[in-house]
């Protein structure tokens, strides 16, 4: 086990490397446009171009701006002058926002941070919490009404678009446009100030997150229970008299919510790295994706690159955490 978490850990940060070299590369090198100018935005003078390139250090060579870009994001060592362009040393030094009044892009994301983490906890709490029973009521009435009811249920919620349902479920139970006023509605979550507070304000952009990704593990979770609850050992443990609540619960879920371990620590990361931004964008919640549609609009390319590399760091830690995971609940992915 310990040999293939410093094997896992090693790869990890091989990938992150590699991953922030392609985002540098797009957004340095493969623009067809004066990266200063870009930076700029689309107003700026040319005195104002110039002072942007040459306090960014974008006057030296593509290697040079490499290493230290490189320096920058991973050490907090002043290499390749690293201390004097850019915001300064690092670590995870994303640049510096010029449309935000100079505001290191690292503050903006760690800023907008919270709010992400708390949408994505809460709706990664309920579509567990209703993705597990789901599915394995579903696979243990196989061909039921039951069944049949769930799978076309979830196949609907599976279709619908998440900004679709988080504009019906505004329409239907927000307190300021809802038919039903139940819910706090658009914006809510910037008015509230305890943390139960924000958590009602939370409670649709939890059901719309979590509705569609739930009926995606219950069809999954289903499907692995249905395979699973044919495997010999589990006629076996039937055979040996013992109840069928164990059978399903111990021997035959803790087979097939294996799969799902891999699922949930990818669909984390990737919430987590922004791709929660329809539903923040619905909702007006201050989160990371909401910050990505902003920096978008201005065309604040600091920001989105920023934003990029710092979601790319989230999935490959996440993607890391699952396979030590994964490797501690079957041992036998582990490395020989």
């Amino acid at each position: 086990m310990l040999r293939y978490t410093i094997r896992r850990l090693l790869w990890a940060f091989a990938m992150l490397i590699i991953v922030s070299a392609v985002v540098f590369t797009i957004f340095y090198i493969f623009p067809t446009a004066d990266s200063a100018t870009l930076r700029a935005g689309r107003n700026a003078s040319p005195e104002q171009i110039d002072n942007l390139r040459e306090s960014l250090g974008l006057n030296a060579s593509i290697p040079e701006q490499f290493a230290r870009y490189m320096t920058q994001v991973f050490t907090p060592f002043p290499w390749f002058q690293a201390d004097e362009f850019n915001g300064g040393t690092g670590p995870l030094n994303f640049g510096i926002s010029v449309f935000q009044s100079n505001t290191p892009v690292k503050e903006i994301i760690l800023d907008r941070l919270p709010a992400t983490i708390f949408l994505v906890t809460g709706a990664v709490i309920l579509w567990v919490t209703i993705a597990i029973p789901v599915g394995i009521i579903s696979a243990v009435k196989r061909r039921s009404l039951l069944d049949r009811v769930v799978m076309i249920t979830s196949l609907t919620f599976i279709s619908a678009p998440v900004f679709w349902l988080g504009l019906v479920a505004l329409y239907l139970f927000a307190q300021d446009v809802g038919v039903i006023k139940i819910f706090p509605g658009i914006g809510s979550y910037n008015d509230a100030e305890t943390f139960i507070a924000k958590a009602g304000t939370l409670v649709l952009p939890w059901c719309v997150l979590a509705v569609a990704t739930a009926a995606i593990y219950a069809r999954y979770l289903r499907s692995q229970m249905i395979d699973v609850m044919e495997e010999d050992y589990i006629r076996t443990a039937r055979a040996k008299g013992l109840p069928e609540r164990t059978v399903i619960l111990r021997h035959g879920l803790r087979s097939a919510i294996t799969p799902l371990v891999t699922l949930l620590g990818l669909d984390i990361g990737t919430l987590l790295a922004g791709n929660a931004i329809l539903t923040e964008s619905v909702f007006n919640i201050p989160g990371v994706g909401k910050e990505l549609v902003t920096a978008i609009t201005r065309s604040d390319l600091v920001v989105i690159q920023g934003i990029v590399l710092f979601g790319a760091f989230f999935i490959v830690i996440f993607n890391l955490i699952v396979d030590i995971l994964y490797a501690y609940l079957d041992p036998r992915v582990r490395y020989q």
